[in-house]
């Protein structure tokens, strides 16, 4: 494949996932045959079709414009499995299940091109284990390609080999997803939730326990975990929302099911807060409630201690802003954690857990630095990623105070950092 161009993809899934990886494939011009199940009544491609109309009424717009959905095929794997054969890039996208994906991968393997990659959307599940599905002909052309919700909005992409992956196909691929779709790529190793999750939804953990820690309702943790400090505006809970509880809590219980002897496993169980709406159905923005939710005009949150919603207008106090505000990160850090205010004490000690976190675990996870900084600024909407804060205030100053807090019993773990 010393020229390898993609000219049309599949997309096995048309689920919501599925769907909006076709959409921002033909937002390229590249042209998709979008796979599903044949339905169980009409038109066999009907579950496809659906999925295509559905494309143009979304908000935000998956699509450019609607008229690129014309460029979307739709199939079922009844009828359809030769067209895999035109495909130069297969991207399988059904629901998160090491049953089911293998299942479908000895229905399709057969059918793709000798030439084409084969490349799976999981978010977490491990690589290896799936290609463990597919016959020794594919082994060298699989890998994992985990785009962020929604794919045409969200920067990262995250590509997971397993190591019978060829090099080469990592490099198309790439190619591929930077000049042809726009994204920045994060290459990760093939642990649970690979980088930008297995970060990002620690530090969501870690905003939940210190928020109960000291006592910071949810709408002033998501005014100090927002725009003030430098990353996405939805802060940490309404980022629950808009992502959904359910799928929050369906990454949180791959962390806890497959990472037992990790130094913060304890941490891994799903919060009772979070748990509970869950069980409720209060799944974020998409039920209409979860930790917010709106009523008429005004925005309510959850009050956990007596599970009613109350209005969401506390912000972060003044003091703390003017903290936040400081240029030099060294003494905004020196500030937050020798401040007395509960709110200073939980901003410095959510980027605590988190510096200790990327130290412990960045050799498992990532290859450089770098790679976690990118993950975390592309993937969680952050200005500056979690390495690149470390540095600019001081690299062994900061360590030492996150070593202190080790020592003393403030951090999440009593893990101490790694000798580098």
């Amino acid at each position: 494949m010393p020229n390898f161009i993609v000219r049309k993809v599949a997309v096995l899934g048309a689920g919501v996932m599925g769907a909006q990886i076709a959409a921002h494939c033909v937002n390229a011009n590249v042209p998709v045959v979008l796979f599903d199940l044949p339905a169980r009544e009409g038109p066999k491609n009907g579950i496809a079709l659906k999925a295509i109309e559905n494309l143009k009424k979304l908000s935000p717009a998956p699509l450019g414009s609607p008229d690129l959905a014309a460029l979307i095929v739709p199939a079922n794997y009844e009828e359809h499995l030769d067209k895999l054969r035109e495909c130069d890039l297969v991207i399988e996208a059904i629901a998160e299940r090491m049953d089911w994906k293998h299942d479908l991968y000895k229905k399709v393997a057969g059918a793709i091109a000798p030439d084409a990659i084969f490349a799976t959307n999981t978010s977490g599940l491990s690589i290896t284990e799936l290609a463990k599905g597919i016959g020794e002909s594919l082994q060298s052309r699989f890998c994992g390609v985990h785009f962020f919700n929604p794919p045409r909005y969200m920067h990262l992409a995250e590509l997971i080999p397993t190591a019978k992956t060829d090099p080469a196909i990592l490099d198309r691929l790439e190619t591929f997803l930077t000049t042809t779709l726009g994204k920045g790529v994060v290459r990760a190793k093939d642990t649970p939730n690979f980088v930008g999750n297995r970060v990002g939804v620690f530090g969501i953990l870690s905003a939940m326990i210190e928020a109960e820690r000291f006592n910071i309702p949810f709408d002033v943790v998501d005014d100090l975990t927002g725009a003030k400090l430098g990353r996405a505006k939805s802060g940490t809970f309404r980022t629950g929302d808009v992502v959904g509880l359910d799928t929050l809590g369906h990454v949180i219980k791959t962390m806890e099911d497959q990472l037992p002897n990790d130094p913060f496993a304890p941490l891994y169980g799903t919060p009772a807060v979070l748990k509970g709406l869950i069980e409720k159905g209060a799944l974020g923005q998409k039920t209409g409630a979860g930790f917010f939710k709106k009523e008429g005009k005004a925005i309510l949150r959850l009050d956990p201690a007596t599970g009613t919603y109350v209005p969401a207008d506390a912000k972060a106090d003044d003091l703390v802003v003017r903290i936040l505000k400081k240029k030099d990160a060294g003494e905004r850090l020196q500030l937050l954690r020798e401040s007395t205010h509960p709110q200073a004490q939980f901003v410095w000690a959510i980027l605590r857990d988190t510096f200790q976190y990327i130290a412990v675990h960045l050799a498992e996870i990532a290859e450089t630095a770098r790679d976690v900084d990118f993950a975390m600024r592309w993937g969680f909407g952050q200005t500056q990623g979690p390495f690149e804060l470390w540095q600019s205030a001081g690299w062994l100053k900061v360590a030492k105070w996150v070593q202190d807090d080790i020592r003393e019993g403030k951090a999440l773990s009593d893990t101490p950092l790694p000798d580098w």
